[in-house]
């Protein structure tokens, strides 16, 4: 049985398998006239056919005289399977980059991928690489990724001929597309995405790559860089904290350098071991690899000793100005009657605070630089302040705590920080950092400054979001309505959406209002070409629809999960005489209406049947199979009337605030929205009884979901939280 026809689109054509055939000595005629969305199809001699990119693969692998193409032996042939699986994430922009590192690491023993020579494993990761054009051929002259770089050029030299025939017909610089003679504008790449949406997000997944500019950290050196993400453990990482984290992340892999993470631990009222865990669970999340993590509490000897050190200089003092004054006088430039206070009466009130007396509680230690500097962080600020409060690591040893603008500075030149990554929020208080670090004769940490992000509708202050915790207006860190890490994984979107809306931005220093519809479209693009779809009905005021012709004996039928992405893979699709339909489209018909019954075929209604008050109560209709889908203006989705069917509560989530921006000084509580969550009843195909937690779906004509409480009995309900699609997306406006 030979294949006589190799039918795929121009748009997106298959390398691996093309590239395989080629070697194999397969020599089919060519159609390159599919559509875009069909999937690319062997017609053998038989009239039988073979469709799906890595089907068509492994049948070369078989019937291939190579050796070994498909490997020795069953070990090997699920080795090469596990490839494949993995191949299409090198077409994943924000995973490439991370996905070459795990590969090359991978290969540093290697000579091939499966075994001891070159199978269909190998040609898919070859594929995946020319297949970016540009891209992979830029970081091939680089030093970058020896071992992947030395395999993919051994496949080359050994296999040129064949190879380079494939990628000078189908590989332009932007990468794959219709053969070059007549490449259009338009030009689409292949969008095989990764193995299974709802699967784990895998190391290679989590990674980011470069925006689209690069950009340059002033002064920075390769292999000497160092940075540091540095988050207060006194909330979630939010969506604002990951872009501070993903740059720190950019810049450590663009010069080669390293970035830690540091916890400034100096508030205790506000800190706990609780934020801490999650802070690191969420750092993990988003791909970040950090050298070590270390805390601010860590160096509370040595600040100590550098706030005693400069009051013994002269260049700090011990203040017992009450706070609200304290700031009155520093807005006013006058200065404070405890400024020339002689150093051992500093001395004395210093031992006084570190003690926790009451004599002590009533002072702090502030910095003596410049009252009448227009920059009025240079305003003589506090360095130190009582705080009798236990430590969340430390417990009750201190008595006192250095401020954020004291430990900072000391502790990024203590540590070797080159670069300090701050937000423009910070810019009028980097004179005060510089000035800090002289006085305390340390090296000079530069700042790099970068715009805050900020999302439309959206509370990013700490503070904030914790009143919404502790009045019960959400169900915790992790609620779908929050703008944490975890709140929007929570609520359906992928880590590589994030990634990807992030490191678009780069790093500006413009003021950011964005939408929260770029972000979900983003995420859109990640999850439909792969999502499994399923079917639901609205509970309330459901219709029934009898078929009088329709099957006396339920049947069943296996049909795909997703038409267009065969590892989704099957499901169980019963059909009955009475089906389920949604009451808003049993208003929509019209007696004697023709439709489509998705994943049927079309019927015709006959009779619809009301109660005295108007309301529909059933329709009956009959089957018209050979109808065309094309001519019917409603396409129903429905259920089976059986028993097997599962209860869903369908979540659809809206903004915790009313207005887009909060302008300055108003108060967020009068802007709440009274309504955020709404729950609808449903039904849904039994086959959601395998739903994981996590998993995402489509429910058809409803929208994307992610189930948040999978089955567990047929008492209780699975819970699917909505995610918003980039159009649909809720708010008051």
């Amino acid at each position: 049985m030979d294949i006589k026809t190799f039918a795929f689109a121009a748009s997106s054509p298959p390398l691996p398998v093309i590239a395989a055939a080629r070697l194999a000595g397969i020599s089919p005629s060519i159609d390159t006239s599919l559509s875009p969305d069909s999937a690319p199809t062997f017609l053998f001699s038989d009239g039988l056919k073979l469709r799906g990119t890595f089907a068509l693969l492994r049948y070369i692998g078989r019937v291939a005289s190579l050796p070994n193409f498909y490997g020795q032996n069953a070990l090997e042939s699920s080795q090469i399977d596990e490839w494949l699986e993995y191949a299409p994430i090198l077409s994943s922009g924000p995973a490439f980059e991370n996905a070459c590192k795990y590969i090359d690491e991978y290969l540093e023993k290697r000579t091939f991928l499966v075994g001891y020579s070159l199978s269909i494993a190998d040609i898919a990761i070859w594929a995946g690489l020319a297949g970016t054009g540009k891209r992979w051929e830029s970081l091939r002259k680089s030093t970058k990724y020896t071992n992947l770089v030395r395999w993919f050029n051994s496949i080359v030299t050994e296999h040129g001929t064949a190879l380079n025939e494939v990628t000078s017909a189908y590989v332009g610089k932007k990468g794959l597309g219709e053969p070059t003679a007549n490449k259009s504008k338009d030009q689409s790449v292949i969008t095989d995405r990764a193995k299974n949406v709802n699967g784990a997000v895998s190391e290679i997944q989590k990674g980011v790559s470069k925006p689209s500019a690069e950009i340059d950290l002033p002064d920075a050196e390769v292999g000497k860089v160092r940075v540091r993400f540095a988050p207060e453990p006194s909330g979630y990482l939010h969506i604002g904290h990951s872009k501070a984290a993903l740059l720190n992340k950019y810049f450590a892999e663009r010069y080669q350098g390293q970035v830690i993470v540091r916890f400034d631990d100096t508030n205790p009222a506000k800190e706990s071991n609780e934020f801490v865990d999650n802070l690191l669970k969420d750092i993990d999340t988003l791909g970040i690899k950090y050298e070590e993590i270390t805390y601010t509490s860590d160096y509370f000897p040595e600040l100590m000793e550098m706030a005693e050190k400069l009051i013994r200089q002269g260049k700090a003092y011990v203040d017992d100005t009450p706070r609200e004054q304290m700031q009155k006088e520093r807005m006013d430039g006058i200065e404070s009657k405890c400024r020339n206070n002689s150093v051992e009466e500093n001395l004395k009130l210093w031992k006084e605070m570190i003690a926790g007396t009451e004599r002590g509680l009533q002072c702090c230690v502030r910095g003596k630089l410049d009252m009448q500097d227009p920059n009025k962080s240079l305003r003589d600020p506090v360095y130190y302040r009582c705080n009798p409060m236990p430590h969340h690591r430390i417990g009750s040893k201190y008595k006192v705590y250095p401020t954020y603008d004291f430990a900072c500075p000391y502790v990024d030149a203590r540590e070797g920080i080159t670069h300090a990554l701050r937000s423009s929020e910070y810019h009028d208080r980097n004179a005060q950092y510089y000035r800090i670090q002289e006085d305390m004769g340390l090296r000079k940490v530069l700042i790099y400054e970068f715009s805050r992000l900020n999302m439309v509708y959206t509370l990013l202050s700490k503070r904030k979001l914790l009143w919404f915790v502790q009045n019960g207006k959400v169900d915790g860190w992790d609620d779908a309505r929050f703008p944490t890490v975890q709140g929007i994984v929570r609520r359906g979107l992928k880590i590589e959406a994030l990634i990807q809306f992030i490191v678009e931005q780069g790093a500006s220093k413009n003021l950011n209002l964005m939408e929260w519809d770029k972000l979900w479209t983003i995420n859109k693009k990640i999850i439909d070409p792969v999502c499994p779809r399923h079917t639901a009905v609205i509970a309330d005021k459901r219709v029934l629809l009898t078929l009088t012709d329709g099957p006396e004996k339920p049947f069943v039928r296996i049909i795909p999960r997703h038409k267009k992405y065969e590892a989704a893979g099957d499901k169980a699709t019963t059909y009955t005489k009475r089906i389920w339909i949604d009451h808003v489209d049993a208003e929509s018909i019209s007696a004697g209406e023709e439709v489509t019954l998705m994943d049927w075929g079309n019927a015709i209604v006959k009779e619809i049947e009301k109660d005295q008050d108007g309301n529909i109560t059933g329709l009956s209709g009959v089957l018209h199979l050979e109808g065309s889908v094309k001519t019917t203006k409603l396409k129903l989705t429905w259920l089976p009337e059986i028993d097997e069917l599962v209860s869903l509560t369908l979540v659809e989530f809206d903004y915790l605030i009313t207005k887009k921006k909060l302008e300055e000084g108003e108060d967020f509580i009068d802007v709440l929205n009274p309504c955020t969550k709404k729950e609808t009843l449903a039904y849904g195909d039994s086959n959601m009884r395998n739903l994981q937690r996590g998993d995402v779906l489509q429910l058809e004509r409803k929208g994307y979901f992610r189930c948040d409480v999978p089955f567990i009995r047929p008492s209780q309900p699975i819970v699917l939280y909505g995610i918003p699609d980039g159009r649909q997306q809720t708010g008051s406006k």
